[in-house]
């Protein structure tokens, strides 16, 4: 098996929360965000679930730039809404991704329900010279009754992960990074690419 370059790998987002994240996560891989490689369209995620998300624009980044380059797919699934927000998840309370609106209407939909049980799932799609890779993160938790913290970013100040009191928005980046969705699936990858 050839050695693999991750010199030049490209995260298929214009996240710059997500940049970060995963640029602390990777330590000594330095990644390239689409702004960098000069991708300013939506990529598309037209599928009907996160692992077929993450391939698409993947698969979308590496035709059109011609770059190895990875994307992931983040969907909060909460067990009383039937798994909803899911793929929906930046775009529950509409097309314009508001984080605060988003919570609101999760926090309005659970209303008094009892199960507020949840996790956050992510699939990371890697594509190297065109062969497909995926690596899936999850985190197990429930939904607290208000928002708290002031870090993070997305549902962070509403999910509480297994095992804690405090929610994604209360931990410090470092802490979120032991156990998180993204952490998880960013390590089986990173295994991957070391190997």
């Amino acid at each position: 098996m050839k050695k693999i370059s991750i010199e030049n790998l490209v995260f298929a987002t214009s996240n710059k929360y997500k940049v970060a994240e995963v640029n602390q996560l990777l330590e000594n891989i330095t990644i390239k965000s689409l702004t960098e490689i000069g991708c300013t369209e939506d990529v598309p995620e037209t599928s009907d679930t996160i692992k077929g998300n993450a391939i698409q624009k993947a698969e979308y980044v590496y035709k059109h730039y011609n770059v190895n380059c990875f994307s992931e797919d983040t969907g909060l699934e909460i067990d009383s809404l039937n798994g909803a927000p899911g793929i929906y998840a930046a775009r529950y309370a509409g097309p314009e991704r508001d984080s605060q609106a988003n919570i609101d209407l999760v926090l309005n939909n659970l209303n008094n329900n009892l199960n507020r049980k949840a996790r956050f799932r992510t699939v990371i799609a890697l594509v190297i010279d065109g062969t497909i890779l995926s690596f899936e993160g999850i985190a197990e938790g429930h939904i607290a009754n208000e928002m708290q913290g002031e870090g993070g970013f997305g549902y962070d100040p509403i999910f509480i992960p297994e095992g804690e009191e405090r929610t994604f928005a209360q931990m410090s980046a470092n802490e979120k990074n032991k156990i998180s969705h993204r952490a998880k699936a960013l390590k089986k990858l990173v295994e991957y690419l070391k190997a």
